[in-house]
């Protein structure tokens, strides 16, 4: 399958779009389930899911029907009026996590944000800490958002370059090295935050146990665990959270992504009570979370989870997915690792990973390369038994073409 689409018309479409991203040249029109279209009719098979934020496929038809419900009645008052889906939303939340606190949000990048402020807060006024001196331990290779504060503390040099000065009160350590986490956290640190598996890294799963070590050592220092699960949450690792694989309960929890069913963009930090109490009228807020819109889909997507329908395919299609992955014959494959529906693919030294999404692309495949050298792919959890196999074949054709 080739694309018709030239360098010509990417720049006609693109003259007013700023340039800060790099997208393979097709132009994409309609969807549906695992499937998009591009203007010229041609369908892919979308193994990249808008980064998690697609876990139950294109226009899941539960998800557009609560919005298309939602958008006949009310689609957004404000904070400083009650509505009817907000409290019902967080009762929805709290019950799928386990935690008594919601606190709804838009994206991901303000859901991290929103939990930092929260972890300082605590450490003020809970842990004692004295003011302006909070530390959170973080994971190198992290990748939390886009703000000003969180690319500060960022150990991608794209990310960060150029965007000083950087908010301070963050020590980064090595992921997956529970020593050297334990090491970094004293006296004036609030909160450890963690992605229990790194996405934009590339997949990167820590070593078992990790997790399990991480949130003894920060119980026993007396110290918030937040889990960010805006990329490995709702589905994705073939449990409701990637925590759950070591039946982890953190202290905070950063959902976003998926949690907007790929309608709209919904996040939320959830945590006990005796925590997110710390906040109080007027000093936090947004005027888009927790909209009634936002409210009426995130139901609708923990409904559908709580199926266990989403959990269970992800498990059964990620086994067959790995499966695959382990019969590709390809000396331009260094590292494989596998997830749920979650992957990550390292290369061989001088092997680009463009090239080998650009070969899915001719193929009817949709990827993204991370990092030059790992070839992502998160393919929605709708995905068949064929389309697995055809995401398989299509790799291997790639590979083979290079």
């Amino acid at each position: 399958m080739s694309t018709h689409v030239g360098p010509a018309d990417i720049a006609e479409l693109e003259r007013h779009v700023a340039p800060n991203y790099h997208p393979l040249p097709v132009v994409l029109a309609e969807a549906e389930g695992a499937w998009v279209t591009d203007v010229e009719g041609r369908r892919y098979l979308d193994a990249l899911a808008g980064y998690s934020a697609l876990n139950f496929g294109h226009r899941h038809p539960a998800l557009i029907e609560a919005a298309e419900t939602q958008l006949r009645r009310v689609t957004l008052t404000s904070r400083a009026f009650h509505h009817d889906q907000l409290g019902p939303f967080c009762d929805d939340l709290s019950r799928l996590t386990g935690l008594g606190s919601v606190l709804p949000m838009n994206t991901g990048a303000e859901g991290v944000e929103t939990a930092i402020k929260l972890a300082r807060r605590w450490g003020y006024q809970v842990r004692g800490i004295p003011a302006d001196q909070a530390t959170i331990v973080v994971a190198a290779r992290n990748f939390h958002g886009r703000t000003t504060t969180i690319v500060g503390f960022s150990s991608d040099p794209t990310a960060r370059e150029g965007f000083g000065p950087f908010t301070p009160g963050f020590r980064s350590v090595p992921f997956g090295d529970a020593q050297a986490l334990a090491d970094a956290i004293d006296e004036t640190t609030a909160a450890v935050l963690l992605e229990p598996i790194q996405g934009e890294a590339g997949v990167i799963i820590p070593p078992e146990g990790y997790l399990t070590e991480v949130r003894r050592i920060t119980r026993d220092a007396g110290v918030l665990f937040i889990d960010d699960e805006i990329q490995s949450g709702l589905g994705r690792t073939g449990r409701t959270f990637a925590c759950d694989l070591e039946e982890v309960r953190p202290d905070v929890m950063i959902l976003g992504k998926a949690l907007g069913g790929g309608v709209v963009p919904v996040s939320a930090v959830i945590a006990d009570p005796d925590i997110m109490d710390v906040f109080t009228p007027g000093s936090h807020g947004s005027t888009f979370g927790g909209n009634p819109l936002a409210c009426a889909v995130g139901r609708a997507v923990v409904a559908l989870l709580e199926t266990g329908e989403f959990q269970a395919r992800a498990t059964e299609m990620g086994a067959r997915l790995a499966t695959g992955l382990k019969g590709l014959r390809s000396d331009r494959v260094r590292e494989v690792r596998s997830i749920g529906l979650w992957v990550g693919i390292d290369l061989e030294p001088g092997v680009p990973a463009r090239a080998v999404c650009e070969g899915l692309l001719r193929r009817g495949v949709l990827s993204k390369d991370a990092h030059e050298r790992t070839v992502r792919l998160a393919p929605p959890l709708v995905i068949t038994e064929d389309e697995v196999d055809l995401l398989v074949a299509a790799l291997q054709d790639s590979f083979d073409a290079l």
